[in-house]
């Protein structure tokens, strides 16, 4: 994955942490994420007819999805932190390959620091739409 270089230090640590989580992700595990979000995270998903609320709902979906993601190789393209206090936003493109095919993703994440952890608050993901 590719890394931001020029980052100040919490840009760095957000992008470290959906990083990490990333990789845990496209290894079956989903509990990277839900290690970094808050109790009152908000989800949405292009697979999902609605919002997620709460860690318990976010729980239950990513426990229907373990041992069921694998990707070969990933890519986190043009992260951007947008630090506004004790919160930050980032956000990037993420390309993950499948037996050689290709999904891609846009992604918006929302980053609250409480108690000097850095936790999600609400996620974003879309489908890149592809040029034609």
């Amino acid at each position: 994955m590719e890394s931001n270089t020029g980052a100040t230090s919490v840009e760095q640590e957000i992008i470290r942490l959906e990083e990490q989580a990333l990789r845990r992700w496209c290894s079956g595990d989903p509990y990277g994420f839900l290690e970094i979000s808050a109790p009152d995270v908000v989800y949405f998903d292009p697979f999902l007819p609605q919002r997620l609320d709460g860690i318990a709902a976010l729980t239950a979906l990513y426990e229907s999805l373990r041992g069921k993601i694998r990707a070969e190789r990933v890519e986190l393209i043009n992260p951007q932190v947008q630090v506004v206090g004790e919160a930050a936003v980032l956000t990037f493109n993420f390309v993950s390959w499948s037996d050689g095919i290709p999904m891609r993703w846009n992604c918006t994440e929302v980053y609250r620091r409480k108690e000097g952890r850095w936790e999600i608050i609400q996620t974003h993901w879309s489908f890149t739409k592809p040029r034609a």
